[in-house]
């Protein structure tokens, strides 16, 4: 009997892509199983990659501008556009991302989400009717008032948009577990850079409030303090769709779909700890899975699960560099990790097949 299996697998960041990890499981799975029928979907989380995601799995057309940068100097950015021109895929961070701000510079009280308000009007002005915006990895706690303000300047702050954010944060907008306090100083802060942020976040609410155009519970909305409270602009402003990212890629993907008649399903990531099971993508496959009543096994660089947290969840959970002992440094090598995943796939799916007498 042929058997359907699914290949999802995020990226090994700073080690193999989400492409290269599924090519290299459905290399393992038909060296087991030369029949098998292998769908490969290599997925992102919905943060930074979301577009690259995108344009893995639909018939896109890339398009690259200019806008302000996070310290408002001219910088390149590309979304996707979809084949009909209505939909478009945007990263927030192609227009204010950490990266893009050199470490000794980093300092979200002189930041802006300007770019990414010049980003949204240049879709609204080709006719796009639906943004769907990854808001991870931002160098930004402007609450989103640069992006409001560019979309003011360009003359589209208002016009009509359905508004999709893939959010996987659940902090409100300020005090103690808001954008400043957990975030900013990631991004560059000092302790009083923190407190001076937050009172502006918390200005921002009242005078949002004060205009009719929020009520205060926006404020404490799970994600509003998302990307520097650019959460809070999308929910306030747009009334946008705060959602998972991996059920909007998945969504995209069509998963559900290439669920139907599947026997297993193969995700993974570079390392899988208690953070997993917090929106990344092997805990979105999960839960389509186990919908849908179908086996899924998890294969990582490396796993943590001293509190067997994983292994009660998936239906298999192994390191793919399990009784490897090179260094660290060569099993992130591309050619190892390839390897390693492509035998552990293999070796699983043969022990496996052994004692069911085949699938």
């Amino acid at each position: 009997m042929t058997m359907k299996i699914l290949t999802a697998f995020d990226s090994f960041k700073g080690c193999i892509t989400a492409e290269e990890a599924c090519r290299a499981a459905a290399q393992g799975i038909r060296a087991a199983l030369p029949d098998a029928t292998i769908v490969q979907m290599p997925l992102s989380d919905g943060g930074e990659g979301l577009v690259d995601c995108v344009r893995r799995l639909l018939p896109v057309t890339p398009v690259t501008l200019t806008v302000h940068g996070p310290l408002m100097e001219p910088t390149e950015c590309t979304y996707a556009l979809s084949a009909d021109g209505q939909t478009a895929y945007m990263e927030l961070a192609a227009a204010c991302g950490l990266t893009q701000v050199p470490p000794d510079r980093r300092d979200p009280t002189k930041t802006t989400t300007y770019g990414v308000g010049e980003m949204m009007a240049d879709a609204l002005r080709r006719g796009c009717g639906k943004i769907v915006m990854g808001i991870g990895g931002s160098a930004t706690c402007d609450a989103g008032q640069g992006m409001l303000e560019a979309m003011r300047d360009s003359g589209c702050l208002h016009t009509p948009c359905q508004w999709v954010v893939a959010c996987d944060v659940g902090n409100p907008l300020y005090g103690p577990n808001g954008a400043a306090y957990v975030f900013a100083p990631q991004k560059g802060a000092t302790p009083e850079q923190v407190a001076w942020l937050d009172r502006r976040l918390r200005a921002f609410a009242r005078a949002t409030e004060a205009a009719g155009i929020a009520s205060p519970e926006w404020a404490d909305h799970p994600g509003a303090g998302a990307a520097g409270g650019i959460g809070y602009a999308f929910l306030a402003y747009f009334g946008a769709e705060l959602r998972s990212g991996i059920d909007i890629v998945l969504d995209i993907a069509r998963f559900d779909s290439e669920l139907q008649e599947a026997g297993l399903v193969i995700t993974g990531e570079g390392k899988s700890d208690g953070q997993t099971l917090m929106g990344k993508v092997p805990h979105g496959v999960l839960r389509r899975c186990r919908q849908a009543g179908v086996p899924v096994w998890l294969l990582s660089g490396a796993i943590d699960d001293a509190s067997a947290t994983l292994s009660r969840h998936f239906d298999k959970v192994r390191s793919i560099n399990e009784g490897d002992t090179r260094p660290l440094s060569q099993l992130l090598q591309p050619a190892v990790a390839t390897a390693n995943l492509e035998k552990t796939v293999r070796q699983l799916l043969l022990a496996f097949s052994r004692r069911n007498n085949g699938f």
